[in-house]
């Protein structure tokens, strides 16, 4: 009997940069094509034979359509029950829409998730998938929470395949992956979590969530540094990523969008955590100034832009005689090199120099504020903590400051203004471009074009 050559495909090993993607033959300390520290990891791919084979003639041709052809149809959204979640993505769930939810371990985001498909599957068909907890342990949480958990339908699987024939039998309209890196398929050698398999795996759970319109949720892991784990192309595949900021041992946390395609970037949503999971804030600008009633030196409040919304926020600052060669820079919800370059505006065109000075600044309420509006209240509020004057606690403030001193204007001043008068503040140091045309009851603007004449009425 002749026997026949079966050519099986070679095993390879390789080392992948979880950052860039980049594939190296061994194993080094910095990945030579982003400069990533500890990035690389092994993986184990299998190589085809090669053969000598002709590539066939394209015989059909891709369609190409005029734009005006195409339908311009609004997105359909389903409501998810939780307003500060559905603001976040835009007014709601899109149908057919991929999320990717971030967060520390023990943050809230299985809890978050388990609320909301108890809440959708009411009037939806809901499905959730969980490779990191079992069944009882949904069960529990649930019954814990009191959630009305008779139509939400459970799974406890980490197969990739077996998961795509359970939602071809189910034809759930709602999904929940807790988590992608728990995720592994066959067809791959490489452990669950690593590259190929986050990879792999995502981009077959996103190509039969659009080809079926199915809305799927995305669990995410973090690394130390707070950024997604796994390959950066996940981000790239979604068309919403938020992240689950917070404490785990404080009462309130804050989702944020830093990518949507069908809402506002750096949409914020406050949640409060509860006995009974977690709440939403619907007045989050109320909670973060709970304590603001008296005038403290080194404090004051500004109005930042979150997403669609304004959100007023109470930055402190405090400033103290260095004892060291190199005074500190310390910046809690604010970016450090920004602080910099304030001080040396502020010592330019203020004559104020805090070169022996330690200087710390924090946003109250775990705010991270990252648009430049913020300028002109951390320049008042180190001036304040340096002279030890307290602001008038009915004082607003906000403005972008430059490199000649000058004060910039910022977007939506007017909404600004109304969100500041809404929680009882009188006065309002501005740029002299947001300055109002008409007066505003119960509120004395006060314009402003250089940083001198900030310092001067204060």
């Amino acid at each position: 009997m002749d026997t026949v050559a079966v050519t099986l495909p070679k095993q390879k090993k390789i080392y992948q940069c979880t950052q860039c993607e980049a594939q190296f033959g061994q194993w080094a300390g910095q990945c030579g094509q982003c400069g990533q520290w500890n990035s690389l990891q092994e993986e184990q791919i299998f190589t085809a034979p090669s053969k000598n084979v002709r590539a066939k003639p394209v015989t059909q041709v891709s369609k190409v359509t005029a734009l005006s052809e195409v339908s311009s149809q609004v997105e359909a959204r389903m409501v998810t029950g939780l307003g500060e979640l559905d603001r976040v993505l835009g007014g709601g769930l899109v149908v057919g829409s991929v999320v990717l939810l971030g967060g520390d371990p023990g943050i809230g985001k299985s809890t978050l998730l388990v609320q909301t498909l108890a809440l959708m599957s009411q009037q939806h068909q809901t499905l959730y998938i969980s490779g990191e907890e079992s069944l009882q342990q949904i069960s529990a949480r649930a019954q814990r929470l009191n959630l009305p958990a008779d139509h939400l339908l459970l799974l406890a699987e980490t197969q990739l395949e077996q998961i795509l024939k359970v939602l071809a039998q189910k034809k759930a309209q709602i999904v929940v992956i807790d988590s992608i890196q728990t995720v592994f398929s066959q067809l791959i050698a490489s452990a669950p979590g690593s590259v190929s398999q986050v990879r792999e795996c995502a981009a077959q759970l996103v190509q039969y969530a659009k080809q079926n319109n199915i809305a799927l949720f995305l669990v995410g892991h973090v690394t130390k540094e707070g950024a997604l784990a796994g390959p950066r192309v996940l981000e790239h595949m979604v068309d919403t990523v938020l992240y689950f900021e917070g404490q785990k041992d404080a009462r309130f946390r804050v989702i944020r969008a830093v990518k949507n395609r069908f809402g506002a970037v750096n949409e914020l949503g406050v949640f409060a955590m509860t006995d009974k999971g977690l709440r939403p804030v619907n007045n989050p600008s109320a909670l973060f100034l709970s304590h603001y009633d008296t005038a403290t030196s080194g404090s004051i409040v500004m109005v930042t832009w979150s997403g669609s919304r304004p959100l007023l926020a109470e930055v402190q600052a405090l400033v103290d005689g260095s004892h060291g060669q190199d005074p500190r820079r310390v910046t809690l919800g604010l970016e450090q090199n920004r602080l910099a370059m304030l001080l040396a505006v502020l010592h330019r065109h203020g004559g104020i120099a805090t070169h022996g000075q330690d200087i710390f600044i924090n946003v109250v309420g775990g705010v991270r504020v990252s648009e430049t509006a913020a300028d002109l209240a951390v320049v008042l509020a180190i001036l304040s903590s340096l002279k030890d004057q307290p602001i008038d606690n009915k004082l607003i403030v906000f403005g972008e400051l430059g490199l000649a001193g000058e004060v910039r204007p910022v977007q939506g001043g007017q909404e600004r203004l109304q969100e500041a008068v809404k929680h009882g503040f009188k006065k309002a140091i501005v740029p002299y471009a947001n300055a109002p045309k008409q007066a505003i009851a119960g509120m004395t603007v006060l314009p402003v074009k250089h940083l001198h004449e900030a310092l001067a009425y204060v």
